[in-house]
């Protein structure tokens, strides 16, 4: 079996490197996480590489120990984590490439199956939900810190429960429950505190919301001068999607980041409803969810949404 195949090769690793997508969320982040502290419980050290990330995951456990770049050369073991093609590992995709073996362990239906061994489960709304599986298959105890990891991977990555969750969903968080993990702590922490920053971005963002399609679809974007006025550091523009989305009669919300080193924009889309914004985002490149998915484009931010509202116009009622 597969996770047989995975923790043999865990087994008779040295060393080891965790990985997963830039720009990482609750989940990536979670889920690199516990595997870490899952993999100390078998005996084994492994380098978490995450070059940058949100501060509302500092409290994750094990989180001090992670590692914005590594002087390994070659790992004998690279596993990533909720991510769905080497292409989003960009910068540190070095260490996955170089590794003598390649595990890659996800929930994204646009998986491509990169690695030497692939664990994917679609029907997952986290990949945190499918640690919890792989976790219990190896009989790893869910401690208070493993299930924090995971609890949060499962809770952001399904809008707080919102969307895409399933009846293992619930089960596996009264199981994180039991486990003496702070559910209600936890979403608090990454969805009701927000920074300054992110405060200011918000009232750009929405002074700047435009509405198409009678009303189906709302548009807004921040620019990298935008971040720089309010002194924003990383992952302050993070929930500014979800606020088109709330709105009455809206089915899909388009925003964009400027991501100025890479000279372009982050599309990040979510809906509501019907509209698959996982295969819109596949014609820009990207990828994702049904209801969370997102891209990069270079243009200009009105460029860019006329390309992305064509696409969406395809799939509306």
């Amino acid at each position: 079996m597969t996770l047989d195949s995975i923790l043999d090769e865990i087994k008779k690793a040295e060393k080891i490197v965790i990985l997963t997508h830039e720009n990482p969320d609750g989940d990536a982040i979670g889920s690199a996480t516990a595997m870490k502290l899952a993999l100390n419980y078998l005996g084994k050290n492994a380098d978490v590489i995450i070059p940058e990330y949100s501060k509302c995951f500092a409290f994750l456990p094990g989180m001090d120990e992670v590692k914005t770049k590594s002087n390994v050369e070659v790992y004998d073991l690279a596993i990533t984590v909720d991510c769905a093609d080497t292409k989003i590992l960009k910068g540190y995709s070095k260490y996955f490439e170089k590794a003598t073996t390649k595990i890659a362990i996800d929930h994204h239906g646009s998986n491509n199956m990169f690695a030497d061994i692939n664990y994917v489960n679609p029907v997952s709304p986290a990949c945190a939900q499918v640690l919890v599986g792989v976790f219990e298959y190896w009989n790893i105890p869910i401690t208070k810190e493993i299930g924090t990891c995971l609890a949060t991977g499962i809770i952001t990555d399904t809008g707080g429960f919102n969307y895409s969750v399933t009846v293992e969903t619930f089960e596996f968080t009264a199981e994180l429950l039991r486990s003496g993990v702070n559910i209600s702590e936890i979403y608090r922490k990454v969805f009701a505190t927000k920074t300054r920053a992110n405060f200011e971005l918000t009232k750009i963002a929405n002074n700047r919301m435009q509405f198409f399609e009678d009303g189906k679809v709302t548009f807004t974007y921040i620019t990298a001068e935008d971040e720089e006025n309010v002194k924003a550091s990383t992952g302050d523009y993070e929930g500014i999607v979800q606020i088109g989305r709330c709105i009455e009669g809206v089915e899909v919300s388009i925003f964009l980041h400027e991501l100025k080193e890479k000279g372009g924009f982050k599309i990040s889309l979510r809906s509501s409803e019907y509209v698959n914004v996982s295969d819109v985002c596949l014609m820009f490149g990207g990828g994702g969810h049904v209801r969370a998915a997102g891209a990069f484009s270079t243009g200009t931010p009105e460029h860019i949404r006329d390309k992305v509202l064509a696409e969406v116009r395809k799939q509306l009622k």
